[in-house]
């Protein structure tokens, strides 16, 4: 036999051995691994959650006609009294058919409108983590993230044109009426800016929504609030790069008046006639006609009794503020989402909801001013055809009526320094005839 040939297969079954010895490891490896892993906890794929019984335990529990918690704890946890919750779960049942209980591929019964618009109230109202309702309500985490986003959606398309609109000649009326007897005529609200805390930024905008002296970022909210705590004016959405004065410059909250589309307004202050309302403000606006500022250091007796009046009734919008934060503790804390959209439908549909809350309050905290009497228009919702007329005082009158479309200010009219100076003098002596005169 050839020795060549022999050495050959000698050398080919050694590398046959060697290949049966490799694949028999990898089994051994490959049968380990399935050892290990069956050992291991396995990771569910879904978790069952039984709609139909949180449900029933949310109804017994507040909605039902003998209902576990008191009317005051379910005014507490919801922020509002039970019938207004009832007419938005209902509108948004009506406006967006995932507010609707329906059945998913497999035939189960999902989430009731009840228990979406409590999930999106409590993380609106408490401010928590999306998975924070899902061991009361039965929620999922990406669930509660949509509800809430499709919940303030709804709200603003459904009550905003309602509860934001500008003030119409009735409004008007009755707030210029309150201003009267708060010895401000002509005055219709309190204007400031408030601060959101927006914890996850873009990094890209870091110059501009983060504040140099305080390191944080916010964003701006600019609004108009009244005696009673209703905010007429919402302009949300600017960095903490922009003051105050500066976020006047790009609010649209005199559109109307230059426009013309706002109602006229005529009051008397010191024998002296005026045309256009205004508004309370701190130090930092400028001296506009349609702004009256405190007096940083008053000199004299009447200079001292206008800014005590001045200073107590601007906290009209600082009370509006507080009472919206703490209503709405998702705007108290620090904003986690990342869309700057989104923190504004957030903003607005709470201050929309806060408004709600108002209009259906404001008969528990009324004061005397509350039961002026005026003529109402016709149509609340819409300025009046007719002119109103009223004698609330004897030493002032107030006249507002619709504005026709030629009769409008202009932007330099409204940036009137003199004319912002001669209200002011105005107003410091109605003032001092009214409060000082009688002190002495």
């Amino acid at each position: 036999m050839d020795p060549n040939l022999n050495e050959f297969n000698l050398e080919y079954f050694q590398q046959e051995w060697e290949l049966e010895d490799k694949m028999f490891d990898r089994q051994q490896e490959l049968l380990e691994e399935l050892l290990r892993r069956e050992e291991q906890p396995r990771k569910r794929k879904s978790i069952y959650r039984d709609h139909q019984a949180a449900h029933e335990r949310l109804m017994a529990d507040y909605f039902a006609e003998s209902c576990t918690y008191t009317d005051a704890q379910f005014r507490r946890r919801y922020r509002m009294n039970r019938p207004l919750v009832l007419r938005i779960v209902d509108s948004m049942s009506n406006f967006d058919v995932y507010f609707t209980q329906r059945r998913n591929n497999a035939g189960k019964l999902g989430l009731t409108p009840i228990q979406k618009c409590t999930a999106a109230l409590r993380m609106l109202a408490y401010g928590v983590a999306a998975d924070a309702c899902d061991e009361y309500v039965k929620i999922g985490e990406s669930a509660a993230v949509e509800c809430t986003q499709r919940f303030c959606k709804g709200v603003i398309a459904l009550f905003q044109d309602e509860y934001l609109r500008r003030p119409n000649v009735q409004d008007l009326q009755r707030l210029i009426q309150v201003g009267q007897e708060r010895v401000f005529p002509g005055m219709i609200g309190s204007i400031d800016c408030m601060h959101w805390q927006w914890k996850n930024y873009p990094k890209a905008w870091q110059g501009q929504f983060t504040s140099g002296h305080k390191g944080t970022s916010t964003v701006i909210l600019e609004a108009v609030a009244s005696y009673d705590l209703w905010i007429w004016h919402v302009f949300f959405g600017l960095p903490v790069s922009l003051k105050d004065i500066n976020v006047l410059d790009r609010s649209p909250v005199f559109d109307d008046i230059e426009s013309g589309e706002a109602p006229r307004v005529n009051f008397t202050v010191n024998g002296r006639q005026y045309n256009i309302a205004y508004y309370r403000a701190d130090g930092i606006y400028p001296k506009w006609h349609v702004f009256v500022q405190s007096i940083q250091m008053p000199q004299g007796s009447k200079q001292q009794c206008f800014a005590k009046q001045q200073e107590s009734c601007r906290k009209d919008v600082e009370r509006a503020f507080g009472v919206l934060q703490a209503r709405f503790a998702i705007v108290r804390q620090s904003a986690r989402t990342w869309d700057l959209e989104i923190l504004g439908k957030i903003m607005r549909a709470c201050i929309i909801l806060h408004n709600m809350i108002v209009e259906d309050e404001r008969d528990s905290y009324s004061r005397n001013w509350e039961n002026i009497d005026f003529e109402p228009s016709n149509n609340p919702s819409s300025s009046a055809s007719s002119s109103v007329q009223t004698d609330v005082l004897p030493e002032f009158q107030v006249h507002v009526q619709d504005r026709s479309g030629s009769d409008n200010h202009t932007r330099a009219e409204l940036r009137d320094k003199s004319q912002h100076i001669q209200l002011k003098k105005d107003l410091i002596e109605h003032i001092w005839q009214k409060f000082g005169i009688t002190s002495d």
